[in-house]
């Protein structure tokens, strides 16, 4: 049974492409539905939590005059308190090399090269 190409004409042609770029432009739109979904419901439950932190709290008026001592203040206290949380530490590396003729790595070996030596 050979395919003959004869017995396709222009409108099942046209129906076969319309039938492949609306599956192509589905699975392109699906793609990009399910690739953005986390990003929409991330900003859905922001949206919401924000909604209800302003429910709870409402907003207060900026127009407090607050003193430029008393921000002063506010900021040593901070910088001092923050710079307490670490200590200085002053970092000295000594390297001692130390020579053993045993250790548990190289006790085979050892044992192979005296025995090496002592047939010599």
């Amino acid at each position: 049974m050979k395919f003959d190409l004869s017995a396709l004409d222009a409108d099942s042609l046209f129906i076969a492409l319309i039938g492949y770029l609306i599956v192509f432009i589905s699975l392109v739109l699906l793609y990009f539905i399910f690739d953005n979904l986390p990003r929409v419901l991330n900003l859905l439950k922001r949206m919401a939590a924000s909604n209800e932190k302003l429910k709870e709290n409402p907003p207060v008026s900026s127009k407090r005059n607050v003193p430029g001592e008393v921000n002063a203040a506010i900021a040593t206290s901070l910088h001092l308190y923050f710079s307490e949380m670490h200590d200085e530490e002053f970092t000295k590396l000594t390297i001692n090399k130390v020579s053993r003729n045993y250790s548990p790595w190289s006790s085979k070996i050892y044992s192979v090269m005296r025995s090496q030596m002592m047939n010599k």
